[in-house]
């Protein structure tokens, strides 16, 4: 079973609000300082899937993520956990991309990859939050595809799915080869062992460039968005409190019900 899995080198979600910065004239987040960024926890999600069914049928599962000055330390953390190869789409061109330029570069490293059962995304990156890549990913590459995956069964030539619906899930059967992107219902991702880190620290990524992969330029990074970022910012809230006394507790409240009323709560 050759499985790919997609990760992307975030901004730690679990960071203070306060850290965040966003630089509205450039529709840009600055990175918080002195917090280093994390793999997507939902791409983590998807390792996991990966890694159940290494355990239990075998086969090897390599890692692809997209970037521009990815940190060693965080992108070699799937290898960490149990994940055989690395590949790295790390060059300035793949920068300021959008859901269709960034799955048209993983596509195109796919098909250089060759040989695939199946492919694993999280259900939507922790940044963004978009969940596209992994469905344009399946329309690029001529793939079935199933979204929000929470269990994953691949056996003769096919895979059962079960796929997190509103109120429980739908059981799916798709053929192989496939996309399938997963949620966090599958379960947290294991923790990566001493042994899986001494090993990961000596596995070199392998890296590749646009030329790599025989992409058109004018298709990744800024110049292949297909949306317009027409603003970012971070929204304001602002609460008000008024105070009802009374010289009663009973007063009070009577107080209270007018004014709900008057404000048309009740």
């Amino acid at each position: 079973m050759n499985m790919i899995v997609c990760c992307k080198q975030v901004v730690d979600p679990e960071a203070p609000p306060a850290s965040f910065r966003v630089d509205a004239s450039a529709n840009k987040v600055i990175p918080p300082q002195g917090i280093p960024p994390v793999i997507s926890p939902f791409d983590e999600n998807a390792l996991e899937a990966a890694l159940k069914i290494k355990d239990a049928q075998g086969g090897k599962i390599t890692i692809i993520s997209l970037g521009n000055n990815m940190l060693r330390d965080v992108v070699k953390k799937p290898l960490s956990m149990g994940a055989d190869e690395l590949v790295l789409l790390e060059d300035e061109a793949y920068a300021e991309g959008d859901a269709w330029s960034v799955a048209y570069a993983i596509s195109s490293a796919i098909k250089k990859i060759g040989e695939y059962d199946l492919i694993f995304c999280g259900r939507q990156a922790a940044d963004w939050d978009s969940g596209q890549v992994g469905s344009g990913i399946a329309e690029i590459l001529g793939l079935p595809s199933v979204t929000l995956a929470k269990k994953v069964e691949p056996e003769d030539g096919k895979a059962k799915v079960e796929r997190v619906t509103a109120d429980g899930y739908d059981v799916i059967e798709v053929s192989l080869p496939a996309v399938i992107t997963v949620s966090n219902e599958l379960g947290e991702a294991r923790y990566p062992t001493i042994k899986g880190i001494m090993a990961a620290k000596k596995k070199e990524p392998i890296v590749w460039k646009p030329a790599d992969i025989e992409v058109d330029a004018g298709q990744i990074g800024a110049p292949g968005r297909r949306t317009k970022l027409l603003k970012l910012f971070q929204p304001v809230r602002e609460g008000k409190c008024e105070i009802i006394e009374g010289e009663s507790p009973e007063e009070a409240a009577e107080k209270l019900a007018t004014k709900l009323r008057e404000v048309k709560v009740l």
